[in-house]
């Protein structure tokens, strides 16, 4: 077994990466495996879209101290910011190949994305995604694979991280290579009712359509609504329920 040297280059990017993933809100990345890293094929494209691109992968790489930077030096905030741009363009790239999946799907199936929020989906696990591929459009969002919809994640250090370095369909992705962990639809759904009756779906839009049409007539006839408040909602009650037997006023 080869022993890394702890000032190796090797060892100096492991421990970027562990240090960016370990921040409080980075909670949904994986660790991308250096080899990947510096295949420079998993890269084409990344030189254009980085500014700083080879000092910024050299900071991931190598550390600051290859860079003759002072810890204080403003360059290096802006390095900073460039490593971590190309390090979740990587990612992005990492998670949907075969040899990032796992480790998303291990994640996954701790819980480390957190749950749906709909109560019908039962606490099933969610996936992290994004609502656009390219980077500062919109921030990560989750998905539940059991009702098919985007949330907002549940905790508030997630609402800033880039959704761009998780991809519009790393989700679909996964469920297309690991087609045995696709949750079932949910068995329920919620009805909304009144007074013991179900409401039909066309109730509201045939309440909205009274009512505008007795607020037409008014107009119309020119008496207003301030007059008499109830009467418009009674008289918009009353058309609906003509018209919805399901809908009981």
């Amino acid at each position: 077994m080869r022993m890394v040297d702890s000032d190796s280059p090797a060892s100096t990017a492991a421990n970027w990466i562990a240090e960016f993933c370990d921040r409080p809100g980075n909670e949904f990345f994986c660790k991308v495996d250096e080899d990947y890293i510096r295949d420079r094929f998993n890269l084409t494209g990344l030189g254009t879209a980085v500014p700083n691109y080879h000092r910024a992968m050299k900071l991931l790489l190598d550390g600051p101290e290859q860079l003759d930077l002072a810890s204080d030096d403003p360059q290096l905030e802006t390095l900073q910011r460039s490593a971590e741009l190309l390090y979740g363009l990587i990612h992005v790239r990492f998670i949907m190949s075969v040899q990032g999946m796992p480790q998303m799907v291990a994640k996954w199936m701790l819980g480390h994305f957190g749950v749906c929020r709909r109560v019908f989906c039962e606490k099933q696990r969610v996936l992290p995604v994004g609502l656009s591929d390219i980077p500062g459009e919109a921030t990560v969002k989750v998905y539940c694979p059991r009702c098919m919809e985007v949330y907002v994640p549940n905790s508030s250090r997630h609402l800033h991280v880039d959704g761009a370095y998780f991809g519009t369909g790393f989700p679909h992705l996964l469920f297309l290579s690991h087609p045995e962990c696709r949750p079932k639809p949910p068995a329920n759904q919620f009805a909304p009712s009144l007074y013991g009756f179900k409401i039909h779906p066309l109730a509201y839009q045939l309440q909205q359509a009274a009512a505008a049409g007795a607020q037409r007539q008014h107009r119309d006839s020119g008496i207003g609504t301030s007059g008499n408040p109830g009467s418009t909602a009674v008289t918009a009650g009353a058309a609906a329920a003509a018209a919805c037997p399901a809908f009981k006023p």
